[in-house]
């Protein structure tokens, strides 16, 4: 089901990076020291998608301010340097969420399917120091590897999928090898047919990582859940098309981790009510868990 972007009033704002680069976040503005929820969107996607403006939506009904954070080069302009972002990129939005962190307030997070795999790793890495009070995964990847797979192997809705991100990544990568000859083949752009041969071709790399199967290894959220030590919510569909894999076993046994599988809800899907009455359920939940988690913390 297509969904809405945003009708709120929505503030851009460009944060330069230490390494020259920026980054652009959308905000919806509250007073301190209300809540806010920091967003971060899917593969491809930006701070524009249904999925986004939904948890807008919500903060501003419960009177919290929201901040969709872009990825480089998904707010509409290409990022300055060679790398834009990848399911590992966790310096960024630990760049964001220390800024925010320098106004009163709770700060929680969302992230969304690569989103929700960042988000993630950046709660494993960070650990106690984590600056968020809590957050929630909503159709993560905990296996990159078996994801890619699943998207370069498959017909029906993988097939489709597959063909979106790679007619976006190749058309970007493409725009900036004029900027980087040297870095770019550009026939071997044109020519690559798969998820996992793109990142084995250009994100791989770009970032620092031997081959795709070294970037997967290194950046999927599953092996580090027992690392997360902020309350965290994980929710994901048995029907995903993009992300077959179930959570760790020793997820499980983290008691900072609360798991919630579905039936039904496919990839960043989880739509009820009608065509006219849509009602938005993994966001609601995810907004109702973080609600909660403040005001635990705020009454202890």
């Amino acid at each position: 089901m297509a969904r809405g972007g945003h009708r709120l009033a929505i503030q851009r704002q460009r944060l330069e990076t230490k390494d020259g680069d920026f980054v652009d976040i959308d905000i919806l503005a509250a007073p301190a020291p209300s809540p806010r929820v920091l967003v971060l969107h899917g593969l491809e996607g930006s701070s524009e998608a249904g999925y986004v403006a939904e948890v807008f939506r919500q903060a501003k009904h419960r009177g919290w301010g929201a901040i969709g954070l872009n990825f480089r080069s998904c707010s509409g302009e290409l990022n300055r340097l060679a790398p834009s972002y990848h399911s590992g990129s966790t310096a960024d939005v630990l760049f964001v969420a220390r800024k925010l962190r320098q106004r009163p307030g709770p700060l929680v997070a969302i992230g969304f399917s690569l989103g929700g795999n960042v988000l993630l790793r950046l709660l494993g890495e960070t650990g106690s120091t984590a600056p968020l009070e809590a957050a929630a995964a909503i159709s993560a990847p905990y296996d990159l590897q078996a994801c890619a797979r699943v998207l370069d192997s498959g017909g029906g809705w993988s097939w489709i999928y597959r063909r979106h991100f790679l007619c976006s990544l190749r058309k970007k990568a493409l725009v900036k090898s004029r900027r980087f000859p040297e870095l770019f083949d550009r026939n071997k752009l044109r020519a690559l047919s798969g998820i996992e041969a793109f990142d084995d071709a250009v994100t791989a790399p770009l970032n620092g990582f031997a081959s795709a199967a070294d970037y997967y290894v290194r950046c999927s959220s599953g092996p580090i859940l027992g690392r997360v030590l902020r309350p965290t919510l994980l929710i994901n569909a048995i029907d995903d098309p993009l992300s077959p894999a179930q959570v760790p076993p020793e997820a499980f046994a983290n008691p900072n981790l609360s798991i919630l599988f579905t039936e039904k809800g496919g990839h960043v899907g989880f739509v009820g009510g009608s065509l006219l009455r849509p009602k938005y359920w993994a966001e609601k939940q995810a907004m109702e868990f973080l609600s909660q988690r403040i005001h635990d913390a705020t009454t202890v």
